[in-house]
């Protein structure tokens, strides 16, 4: 019979979002395609500084034992076959299991994400990240300048999430958007017992309360989840109850009012932040690792350029 990734947590990565490699990327886009494989080849086992997703990865793989595997992260790049060379070696190197990847040589890879079936999307592409989430995939544009991820936690994954047109619609925020504070409130009390329809990252929530489920007999690594929203009372009640309605748990709730974010996720210490709103993206990037989820109506025209 086939391999198959069915019942597994799958994340499909750049090499950039994975891996430091900003200097080769430069080299990238000045479109000499013959001194870009050379440079890959001729450091070949010569393995790059961490990106910015390197500790989640790391971390989402030691879920996985000899005898069962349930994570499985696929390298998803616009690198040519010669150049993803030097990327499984310095997976190898870094004592992770890769064994595969997609790489298409300067074209899109996203459509790959499919056959994959793909849980989560890491990207310093916006072009590719905004393909995905049109496509269905929860996918972000890995800030490189992130700060990297803190070491308190060394035995849980821990991600935090914007509520808002990333586990949930965009259907309040564009309400937010049209009338202000006071209509929003209004909308959310009224329908505070009505859930939200799906935001794209509710598969990948979905995903890591499974991984959970299955990993609570090894006792060895664990996922801690947080929903970080600039929701305040009583327009809270609207995202718990939705999340009860999903049957899915976050471990903590930061219901903020409209603070900046920054300051308590430097305190939750994500492995990895989301959100949709690019202040708030950026606010969290100078204090843990972030990615940009360019859904909804604060992002009407993505200009689809590399990030």
């Amino acid at each position: 019979m086939p391999e198959t990734l069915t019942d597994k947590l799958v994340v499909a990565i750049s090499s950039r979002a994975l891996f430091d490699f900003e200097e080769e990327n430069r080299l990238f886009e000045t479109g000499d395609e013959a001194a870009y494989m050379h440079h890959q080849l001729e450091l070949v086992q010569q393995p790059p500084g961490p990106g910015v997703a390197f500790p989640l990865v790391k971390k989402l793989l030691a879920f996985n034992t000899s005898e069962v595997q349930r994570v499985e992260v696929v390298m998803l790049s616009r690198n040519d076959p010669a150049s993803g060379m030097r990327v499984f070696a310095s997976a190898k190197t870094a004592g992770m299991r890769i064994e595969r990847g997609v790489f298409t040589r300067g074209r899109n890879p996203f459509a790959y994400l499919r056959p994959l079936g793909a849980h989560l999307f890491l990207s310093a592409n916006a072009q590719d990240v905004q393909q995905a989430l049109s496509m269905g995939y929860p996918a972000a544009r890995v800030l490189t300048e992130s700060a990297p991820a803190g070491e308190h936690y060394p035995h849980e994954v821990r991600i935090a999430f914007d509520g808002d047109a990333v586990l949930f619609s965009d259907e309040a925020e564009r309400v937010y958007q049209q009338g202000g504070l006071p209509a929003f409130l209004r909308h959310e009390t009224r329908l505070a017992s009505t859930p939200l329809a799906e935001g794209p990252f509710k598969p990948l929530l979905a995903a890591l309360n499974h991984l959970q489920q299955q990993a609570v007999a090894s006792q060895t690594m664990r996922v801690r989840t947080a929903l970080v929203t600039a929701r305040s009372a009583p327009a809270h009640e609207r995202a718990v109850r939705t999340l009860l309605e999903w049957g899915i748990t976050v471990d903590e709730a930061m219901f903020l009012g409209g603070l900046e974010k920054g300051p308590f996720l430097r305190e939750f210490e994500p492995d990895f932040f989301f959100d949709d709103q690019r202040g708030h993206v950026q606010s969290a990037a100078a204090h843990v690792p972030a990615g940009h989820v360019s859904n909804g109506v604060t992002n009407p025209a993505d200009p689809g350029t590399q990030g």
